[in-house]
């Protein structure tokens, strides 16, 4: 079932979000993973066969893996939902997660391994990634000499935008600040060299975080073909942007285009969703050891 958008009959829905419809549960939230994709912060009009299947399926896998820290999962399994959601079995099976209600912190964790992307475009002109400064002579996808915290603000609409540490710590506190840190350089750090092992090379990715009484805790994905850069290490190479097993397939694409990153997107070819799924489908399969049902 390709699913564009959603609304459940009876069930308050609290936000539609580039990729995820939010249902209000009472004591907990429902986020469902539509098939929809977004590239430079607009949606597409193409949905991307089993993309939400994909994400929570893959999200589910990781937050298992990490247990050095506290997430938001209450259930990711369609049998252990409230009853009131049988009657959508369809819509949402396999494609969705129960959670605690956090309040989200304003700032997204993006975490650098590699220079790639906005980072490298940034390092050619100032030598630097978000105001920290890089060695001379470094090549497009090669691994930087320290993983990089580079915090960004979390745009309404438009583009999200880099901001420096110190405007990080302001907007969050220092002990916040620190902490989702910490968190998310830990967090990138073990899910590379798991993937590693598997023949995939985590470049950069993206965290959120939500304080739940109190204490900081992982919300959201978590390293997703949505959320991330997968490079095939067979194909990896320096000096060019190596092949990819995320939406960077469908940046690229986008940017062979005449058009100017901003609403409404273009559509994409058949045969750009295609590949999309197939390349989404093929990270989960070589991460998590198994076919996705």
């Amino acid at each position: 079932m390709l699913l564009h958008s959603l609304d459940l009959p009876g069930i308050p829905k609290v936000a539609s979000g580039k990729v995820r419809e939010i249902f209000d549960l009472g004591e907990h939230l429902l986020l469902v993973a539509s098939d929809r994709i977004s590239a430079f912060d607009c949606i597409l009009p193409n949905a991307i066969p089993r993309k939400g299947d994909v994400l929570t399926s893959l999200s589910a896998f990781w937050f298992k893996q990490f247990t050095f820290l506290p997430n938001h999962i209450v259930a990711t399994d369609f049998a252990d939902f409230p009853e009131s959601l049988r009657p959508f079995d369809a819509e949402l099976s396999g494609r969705s997660m129960l959670v605690k209600k956090a309040q989200p912190l304003p700032v997204e964790c993006v975490v650098r391994g590699y220079l790639a992307g906005s980072g490298w475009k940034e390092y050619q002109t100032s030598r630097s990634i978000c105001g920290i400064a890089l060695p001379e002579g470094l090549q497009q996808a090669q691994q930087l000499p320290q993983t990089l915290f580079t915090p960004s603000t979390k745009a309404v609409s438009g583009h999200d935008e880099n901001i420096p540490w110190e405007e990080c710590r302001s907007i969050l506190g220092q002990a916040v600040a620190e902490k989702v840190r910490d968190y998310a350089i830990a967090l990138y750090e073990a899910g590379r060299a798991y993937a590693a092992e598997r023949g995939i090379i985590i470049a950069d990715t993206k965290f959120e975080f939500g304080l739940l009484d109190g204490e900081v805790i992982l919300i959201d994905e978590c390293l997703t073909p949505d959320s991330s850069r997968f490079w095939p290490e067979t194909e990896y190479r320096l000096g060019i942007s190596p092949p990819s097993f995320d939406k960077q397939f469908v940046r690229d694409y986008l940017e062979t285009l005449a058009w100017d990153k901003t609403p409404p997107a273009p559509p994409l070819p058949e045969d750009v969703v295609q590949r999309t799924s197939a390349k989404y489908l093929d990270a989960y399969a070589r991460l998590t050891g198994t076919e996705l049902q």
